[in-house]
């Protein structure tokens, strides 16, 4: 199944923060991961249902695929592959710790593109 890519608003602003996180310690490394990232998600729409589903939001349309330690969250949609979000992987792992119930929101934004 080839379609297109698209990223979302959010999963833009995800890949510049990330960006500009690195490029604090280092621009060259910011680089490197930024375009790993996108060449990643470039590759997705070749074979989408090649990546695992997402375990916090269960549904086959929904998947993810590593690149470091980032998640590229992505949905599946009949003409086109969504970008939905990207997160560090330490953040799934916080995000069912109560002591840490501020970074629970963090799947939210995937809400607004998951389709029933």
């Amino acid at each position: 199944m080839a379609c297109w890519l698209e990223w979302s608003p959010e999963a833009i602003e995800d890949i510049e923060s990330i960006a500009s996180y690195i490029e604090r310690d280092s621009p060259w490394f910011a680089q490197i991961v930024a375009s790993k990232i996108v060449s990643t998600a470039e590759s997705i729409p070749l074979n989408p249902e090649m990546c695992r589903i997402v375990p916090e939001i269960g549904r086959k349309n929904i998947r993810e695929r590593f690149v470091y330690s980032y998640r590229v969250i992505y949905q599946i949609e009949p003409e086109r592959v969504l970008v939905a979000a990207l997160t560090h992987s330490f953040m799934a792992a916080v995000c069912y710790n109560p002591s840490f119930r501020g970074l629970r929101g963090i799947f939210e934004k995937l809400t607004l593109y998951v389709k029933n």
